[in-house]
Parts: C-alpha cells; sequence; structure tokens
C-alpha cells in the first residue's frame, strides 16, 4: 500500500477523534498575487432579465425573436432548460402564452423587483470580475475573457458556463441567507441551511467562476478518493489565485469557524483517511460527503464540514505547488496521476 511510503503509523480512530479537537496548527500563507494593474479588461456584462421582463405582453413573439437574436446560445438554453417555453409538454398553448404567463405571475414579478432592487446596480461585482479576469489572462493568457449573462430562474438553475466560457449568473440564488429559500420547495435538498447560508453577494464572484474552473479542470482521473480530492483541490487552487482577497472560507464555502476548524485539524483528518482506508476507495456512497456539498463528514466530530477530503487536495496542490513553482496552473490542471501527483508534492501535513 502507498501509505507505507509515508512511513504512517495508523492510530486507532478514538486517539484520531480526539486529535481533531485537541491539535491546533495553522496554514502557511499564500504568495503574494500578481501586479495585474498594466492588464486590460474588456468585460461585457448582459442584463437579460432587465430585456426579458421588459417584454410588451402584447406582442411577445416580436420580443421572443429579438432576445433570441440578441442573446443566442444563453436564450437557447434559458428558453428550453429554464423557462421551458418551446417545450409542448410544458408549454402546450406555445412559447408565447407561456412566456406572458410567466412574466405576468405575480410571484415572479415579485422575485424579479427583488432582485432587480439588489442588483440593480451591478457595479461593484463589475469591479470584482473585472480584477479576477485580469488574474484570469495572467494566469490563462490563452483563455479569452468571459462575457457575463444575468438571469432569474425562479430558483431552479443558478451559475452555468455557455458558450466559449461565457459565463450566466442566477441572480435569484444570491438574495442572502435570510431570504425564505426554503418556503418555495421545502422537500429540495438544494435549499437545506447549509446551502443557502452561502446565497449571498459574498459567494457571487467566486460560485459564478466555479463552472469555468471546472470547464478547465476536466472531469477527474479516475473514481478513488484520491482522485477527487487532488482533482478538487487542484480547482480550490486556481480559485484561490483568481480571488486572492477572499478568504478560505468563502473559498471552500463553509463558516469561518468551520475553516478556522479545518485549519487546526489538518493533520487529523489526513490521518483520519489513512486510517480508514479511503483513500483508494471507489465506493461513490462511502466517499462522497468528503468531496460533494453536505453538512458534514462522516466519521468526523460535528464541528468538521462538508468536503473536508477537498480541503486536504488544496494543501496537496499548494504543496505541489510550492515545491515545483515554475509550474503554470494550466499545467497543474493537466496532471492527472493522482498517486504520482501525491508523491512528487511531497505533502506532509504540518504537525
Amino acid at each position: 500500500m502507498y501509505f507505507r511510503k509515508f512511513n504512517h503509523k495508523v492510530k486507532p480512530l478514538s486517539a484520531i477523534l480526539l486529535g481533531f479537537m485537541l491539535n491546533a496548527c495553522q496554514t502557511t500563507p499564500s504568495d503574494p498575487a500578481p501586479d495585474v494593474k498594466h492588464i486590460d479588461i474588456q468585460l461585457k456584462i448582459n442584463r437579460f432579465e432587465q430585456d426579458f421582463f421588459a417584454l410588451d405582453t402584447s406582442d411577445i413573439a416580436s420580443g421572443l425573436k429579438k432576445l433570441q437574436t440578441t442573446y443566442g446560445e444563453f436564450a437557447d438554453i434559458y428558453f428550453t432548460r429554464i423557462v421551458p417555453a418551446f417545450d409542448p409538454r410544458i408549454a402546450a398553448n406555445g412559447p408565447e402564452a407561456y412566456i406572458k404567463g410567466f412574466i405576468s405571475h405575480p410571484e415572479i414579478q415579485k422575485l424579479n423587483a427583488i432582485c432587480s432592487e439588489k442588483y440593480k446596480d451591478f457595479d461593484p461585482w463589475e469591479k470584482a470580475f473585472v480584477q479576477t479576469f485580469k488574474y484570469l489572462r495572467h494566469y490563462f493568457p490563452d483563455i479569452p475573457t468571459p462575457e457575463l449573462t444575468t438571469f432569474i430562474s425562479e430558483y431552479s438553475l443558478g451559475c452555468f458556463i455557455y458558450k466559449e466560457q461565457s459565463l450566466a449568473i442566477g441572480l435569484d440564488f444570491f438574495l442572502g441567507a435570510d431570504y425564505p429559500y426554503q418556503k418555495f420547495n421545502p422537500e429540495n435538498p438544494n435549499f437545506s441551511q447549509y446551502l443557502t447560508r452561502t446565497f449571498n453577494d459574498e459567494h457571487l464572484v467566486l460560485k459564478t467562476l466555479l463552472p469555468l474552473v471546472a470547464d478547465l479542470a476536466g472531469p477527474p482521473p479516475g473514481e478513488k478518493l484520491l482522485d477527487h480530492i487532488i482533482h478538487n483541490g487542484k480547482q480550490l487552487l486556481v480559485l484561490e489565485k483568481l480571488l486572492p482577497q477572499v478568504p478560505d472560507s468563502i473559498l471552500m464555502e463553509v463558516t469561518s469557524a468551520q475553516a478556522e476548524w479545518l485549519s487546526s485539524n489538518e493533520k487529523n483528518i489526513w490521518a483520519f483517511f489513512l486510517s480508514e482506508d479511503l483513500l483508494y476507495n471507489s465506493d461513490w456512497q462511502k466517499i462522497r460527503k468528503y468531496v460533494e456539498y453536505s453538512p458534514g463528514s462522516p466519521g468526523m466530530p460535528a464541528e468538521a464540514p462538508g468536503r473536508t477530503g477537498n480541503w486536504i487536495g488544496w494543501q496537496i496542490a499548494k504543496a505541489y505547488l510550492k515545491k515545483y513553482p515554475s509550474t503554470t496552473l494550466p499545467a497543474l490542471l493537466a496532471l492527472n496521476d493522482s498517486q504520482e501527483f501525491l508523491r512528487r508534492s511531497g505533502y506532509k501535513p504540518p504537525r
């Protein structure tokens, strides 16, 4: 087993859990952000929801045609997957009648009014995106600056990527942790409190970037937990480079206390994965909560958030980049042998 290469002595689980509560260690500060002042970014932001809700309900057909011409691929996605106006099983009376009913519905109009009030002035986020895309140009010079399109989906879809790395932002997923998301569909796990806690403007830029970074990274190279944690950890490293002023709690989408817990328990999380023989486990039901959104990590203390594996993968990616500082981010993402990546990183959690 690869564990032996670390000369790692497996501890009893009770000792590891005690370590979770007692051990405290800090992560190594990241390198200073590069100077990107000289990089010129021309950012295009499309406010689709404003054009959509401004349609003349007495002439939906011509307005719809104009939207389709103006927004192209985004409009195709919106009117087939988000507001399925061209699906005869749902829009039995045709797209014009369906769209008129949608934008005239009192609850939808109320939602639009709330989003319009909160995001009428998009300047603060525009400035944040410009700065982020300067870092994107620095680290990924071959990638064109993404175009941004805002929209409202009635809580059906958040952020996604379309066309040539263009990014769509579902504004109704950023109305604040106090917004009553759960009342609209109490059985929907996407509206669980640990998730809706991050449905706020502090997370808007990060969540918008997630599909872009996932697209750059491609699929994980295998099914083992090690494959997933290194794959996801590399993506977190990219996000850290694109958002150098953003705290770990935002990047990991956890509370400040949970971020501190992760930092203080890095050694114990790693020891837990080793002692439970999880790194090379490919049973998705057994490993998924360590790499997917979850309120907690099975077998760890209640203070532990979900996705503890991603945190470890992030630290492994940092160790690799520290050891091989000339590695570009595109080259880092292209390294698909998880076992070799771990070995070359020389990762050892701090004592």
